[in-house]
């Protein structure tokens, strides 16, 4: 079953065979869990998210509201990312704070340190990024995400967001000047 193609699974799933949705659950969790969890910063409210968007979608593919067109994944995303936002605009509104992670996800460039200061440097520079990429505008910060973290492509970034193109190209720069810029102002030193 796990040599099906996403689009026989659902197939499959639809006709009543519930193993084959467990084999396409299993194939996508952890990109669509890891990109909840980068959005919210929060185990337990990815946790919570993750087991909405899939009841969700167990909902839309049982109802038959799944149109087909073999993209299932970036569907999936799309309906992660805008459950993420729709928690964000509701946390924002009654200011809840969520405890951020110490995991660092901004460890673009391998490196071969060995002493324990340029670790710590390292470390403190990863979190100076983590802040600077979070005081970022939403759209922005989504780009930039989804291209470091997920590796996406800009025309897969474009679909997902439901964008064209050069809009994503546009908040990427900003994003990028904003960076800049920020990084001036408070002097830092990366």
């Amino acid at each position: 079953m796990h040599q099906l193609s996403d689009k026989e699974l659902i197939a499959a799933y639809i006709k009543g065979d519930s193993a084959a949705f467990e084999v396409l659950f299993s194939r996508h969790k952890q990109k669509i869990y890891t990109s909840i969890y980068l959005f919210v910063r929060d185990h337990d409210q990815a946790d919570d998210i993750f087991q909405e968007v899939f009841i969700k979608v167990i909902d839309r593919l049982q109802n038959g509201r799944y149109n087909d067109d073999g993209k299932f994944l970036p569907w999936v995303m799309r309906i992660a990312r805008n459950y993420c936002i729709d928690e964000y605009r509701s946390n924002k509104r009654i200011g809840i704070v969520h405890n951020t992670d110490t995991k660092d996800y901004f460890k673009t460039i391998p490196s071969e340190i060995t002493t324990s200061e340029e670790n710590i440097m390292e470390s403190q520079s990863c979190s100076q990024i983590k802040e600077l990429v979070d005081q970022l505008p939403d759209e922005q910060k989504e780009v930039v995400i989804m291209r470091h973290y997920y590796g996406l492509k800009f025309n897969e970034i474009a679909e997902e967001t439901d964008s064209n193109l050069n809009t994503v190209l546009g908040r990427m720069r900003y994003a990028l000047i904003n960076l800049r810029k920020m990084i001036e102002e408070k002097e830092l030193v990366l």
